[in-house]
């Protein structure tokens, strides 16, 4: 199992969710940083994100990653755990490459831009500039200026608004296992009920007092749900 993580995330942030879930399942795990995050190489400081960012890293860096590391994924599809950010990769990766990935599991994904994640986004830049946020990242990231604003500059630039990759679900044909917390400040349930639109095999998991990182919020929950979901897509 691959695990894409979110905009700010990084392989530290994710803490021991993986080797938690890896375990159940008895699965290995692969966790690594973006580059940009954590300790992979830092984001040029002349260097901005297009709004093609997403179809970058699912198109161009997580093939070249599992090829380096001699992953054949047409004898043996991973499966792919995103969150956030991560989960938009994984559903772009799965739509384009499909046989290469044996299911995906989706956390607070994003297939289209909603008002209430502009609104959120710019909330984090206020509390980037004026709180303790970036010594907060810098546990985490080499260089927290490179993480945060490659994120938070594409995410809120112009060019963003009309981002939408809903036209190219309906080629997924993995197993996909989609969730949502209620209380997400980042997005609705628009975001996971569109995939099932698009993509009708999707199973919907809507968790009532989570918010944006439904594997924080409710790890039990989501190691519960993912097992009894690779269990079924296995048979």
């Amino acid at each position: 199992m691959v695990f894409l993580h979110e905009g700010l995330g990084s392989l530290s942030m994710w803490r021991d969710f993986p080797a938690r879930l890896c375990e159940v399942l008895g699965w290995r795990g692969l966790v690594y940083s973006r580059p940009g995050y954590g300790q992979s190489t830092p984001r040029p400081t002349d260097e901005h994100w297009q709004p093609d960012f997403m179809h970058r890293q699912a198109l161009d860096v997580l093939p070249a990653l599992l090829a380096a590391l001699d992953i054949d994924t047409t004898r043996t599809p991973p499966w792919l755990f995103g969150h956030s950010d991560g989960g938009s990769i994984a559903l772009i990766h799965a739509a384009h490459c499909p046989g290469k990935v044996a299911g995906l599991v989706v956390l607070a994904p994003h297939i289209f831009v909603e008002e209430v994640s502009v609104a959120s986004i710019a909330l984090a830049r206020e509390a980037y500039l004026n709180t303790d946020l970036k010594a907060r990242l810098a546990k985490h990231h080499a260089d927290p200026d490179s993480a945060f604003w490659g994120w938070n500059d594409v995410w809120l630039s112009d060019a963003f608004r009309s981002w939408d990759i809903r036209a190219e679900l309906g080629t997924i044909t993995c197993p996909v296992l989609a969730v949502q917390g209620l209380d997400d400040e980042y997005g609705t349930l628009a975001q996971i009920r569109g995939i099932q639109t698009q993509a009708p095999h999707t199973r919907l998991l809507e968790l009532h007092a989570c918010g944006h990182s439904p594997h924080k919020d409710q790890p039990q929950a989501i190691i519960d749900a993912v097992c009894e979901f690779a269990a079924k897509a296995s048979h």
